[in-house]
């Protein structure tokens, strides 16, 4: 008669003990914690009042409000003004933003790469009355031939509905002014993303006989896409803002489709304008357009966050 042998008994693992958290960690923790909701309570705080002094302004008569048709046909113009100075930035600083960080990253030599960032990164620190100046005094008598032939030409576009502004002070002058603006904003940002891609990625790329346009384009866009939305939309709530160069270059005017004439503004720079000597329902008035900014602005930012989300869910998921 043979018997088996019984296995000897498992012993169960004992539960690792938790390491006691350090004084330093604790104190690092709380502070990021604070100031985590110190953001929210101080966004919150925005809020409350825009809401709160906005109110008189909706409640008015409309005979009350600027242009005497309500808050509504008063704000719209300023909207639509806002909007396509910072798209026409977004267009034109997006490329030359993404080209620019891509030579310093992958392409230029060392010295040339750290003085090309240093000089793109110091665009950044320049006033932007020193980028209003600019615009008035060099840069739309440069362009005004450009938006005189758009007129001529594609005038049958609403966008280029003539004639033209003889000084060149419009709004597509001002969405040049934005895109230098938010240019090194992009390259910044995009160019440090670029330069975390790992090296292993690059090289296998190279290894199965990419070019180095094509390592880009399959190993270092795609890892860098969510910084390249990032650094977009930072240089967009930048745009949407800016209030000093935009009020400079604009020419005063009434509102109009058109980019190459004179008029629209944007709410930022009407703001500026009108708020020092406004009162009364004027200045609830104003508020409420910066209501409208706010809730653009916390739109675009949410919509962004998606998007980037977005992207990572999928690149997990692949």
């Amino acid at each position: 008669m043979t018997t088996t042998a019984k296995p000897p008994p498992t012993e169960r693992p004992t539960a690792t003990p938790r390491a006691k958290a350090r004084p330093g960690d604790r104190i690092f923790s709380r502070s990021a914690q604070v100031a985590g909701i110190l953001i929210l309570i101080i966004l919150a705080g925005v809020a409350a009042f825009l809401v709160r002094e906005a109110l008189p302004t909706f409640s008015a008569d409309p005979s009350e409000i600027d242009g005497g048709e309500g808050f509504f046909s008063y704000v719209w113009p300023l909207v639509f003004g806002t909007l396509a100075a910072a798209v026409i930035a977004l267009i034109v600083a997006t490329p030359l933003a993404l080209g620019i960080a891509l030579f310093i990253s992958h392409y230029a030599p060392r010295r040339l790469a750290q003085g090309l960032g240093y000089i793109v990164d110091l665009l950044a620190a320049i006033p932007s009355v020193v980028f209003g100046l600019w615009g008035i005094q060099w840069l739309a008598p440069q362009v005004q031939p450009a938006w005189s032939w758009l007129a001529d030409n594609l005038g049958f576009i609403p966008l280029f509905t003539g004639p033209a502004s003889a000084t060149g002070r419009t709004m597509m002058t001002a969405g040049l002014v934005l895109a230098v603006m938010i240019l090194p904003i992009i390259t910044a940002i995009s160019r440090e993303v670029f330069l975390q891609t790992p090296t292993l990625h690059e090289e296998a790329a190279l290894a199965l006989g990419a070019t180095r346009w094509e390592m880009i384009r399959v190993a270092v866009i795609p890892f860098g896409r969510p910084g390249i939305i990032s650094g977009i939309m930072l240089g967009l709530g930048r745009a949407l803002g800016e209030t000093m160069a935009v009020a400079m270059v604009l020419s005063t005017g009434g509102f109009t489709w058109s980019m190459v004439t004179s008029g629209n503004n944007t709410i930022a720079a009407e703001i500026a304008l009108d708020f020092p000597e406004s009162s009364g329902l004027k200045t609830n008035t104003l508020i409420a357009a910066g209501l409208v900014l706010f809730a653009i602005t916390l739109a675009v930012n949410m919509f962004a966050r998606w998007i980037v989300s977005r992207r990572s869910e999928f690149s997990g998921a692949n």
